[in-house]
């Protein structure tokens, strides 16, 4: 596949996976949606739709990898080009952004209302706060409870599930991508991932799912947002770069 197919593929696909993604987080969390509180179950099955979505509409065009670690996995399995990874990422931390964006203009009002609601936002945060924001959960990913090395560990092995899952499916040879059953395989295998690994730190699995919405969040025009938690932003990408590396070579070792 050419260079602009994989640039169109994965920034469009990665768009949709985080308009979709983000915007079932917005719709559980934020005042005046019609799904406010839906709990994680909806956030677990919303988050798969939305993988389903994105890796159907770009499977054809670029593979719909749609994440670096899914990238870096098919790079040390051999199915794709080293030469075509910085495209694949690029493109993907484009469309994450765009996504993002998205998300905030189809919940404008309901953003607005959320943060400046006294009962929501409570006393506004400081200037130069740099602790996680009210919203910035419909963006990024946190921790129920903070520790570098057990987050990173979670995130790697929750990565490395979802990236040998995809590699063995058999359905990536060359890098053509998922196919049909395979967006279907893959998506309730993210389901499966965030109710059972997901509760540590919400299961990034994805370096630009995290980046992305979260560079989104910091630029954003959004009243009493507070921080966007950088501290901790390395780990939901380093973790899967390394969940991604692992899986690569778990499959050339046991299953070739």
């Amino acid at each position: 596949m050419s260079t602009s197919d994989i640039f169109i593929g994965e920034t469009i696909g990665t768009a949709i996976l985080i308009l979709l993604g983000g915007g079932v987080c917005a719709a559980v969390t934020l005042k005046h949606s019609k799904a406010r509180s839906a709990g994680w179950l909806a956030i677990t099955f919303g988050w798969g739709f939305a993988v389903l979505t994105a890796a159907y509409l770009a499977g054809g065009v670029s593979g719909a990898h749609l994440n670096p670690a899914v990238t870096l996995g098919l790079a040390v399995e051999g199915g794709t080009e080293w030469a075509d990874v910085p495209v694949y990422l690029g493109s993907q931390l484009l469309g994450a952004m765009i996504g993002a964006v998205l998300v905030w203009i189809t919940y404008y009002g309901q953003f607005r209302a959320h943060l400046t609601d006294p009962e929501i936002v409570g006393t506004p945060p400081a200037p130069g706060d740099s602790g996680p924001g009210p919203v910035l959960g419909i963006f990024s990913t946190a921790p129920e409870i903070r520790n570098a090395a057990q987050n990173v560990t979670t995130e790697v092995i929750a990565t490395v599930v979802l990236v040998l899952a995809i590699l063995t499916q058999g359905l990536n040879d060359e890098g053509n991508g998922l196919g049909v059953l395979g967006a279907l395989i893959t998506a309730l295998v993210v389901v499966g991932i965030g109710l059972s690994l997901g509760g540590p730190t919400g299961y990034a699995i994805n370096p630009v799912r995290d980046l992305g919405p979260r560079i989104v969040h910091a630029l954003l025009p959004l009243p009493h947002k507070g921080g966007s938690d950088w501290s901790y932003a390395w780990v939901p990408v380093v973790g899967p770069l390394i969940g991604g590396v692992l899986a690569g070579g778990i499959y050339n070792i046991a299953f070739t």
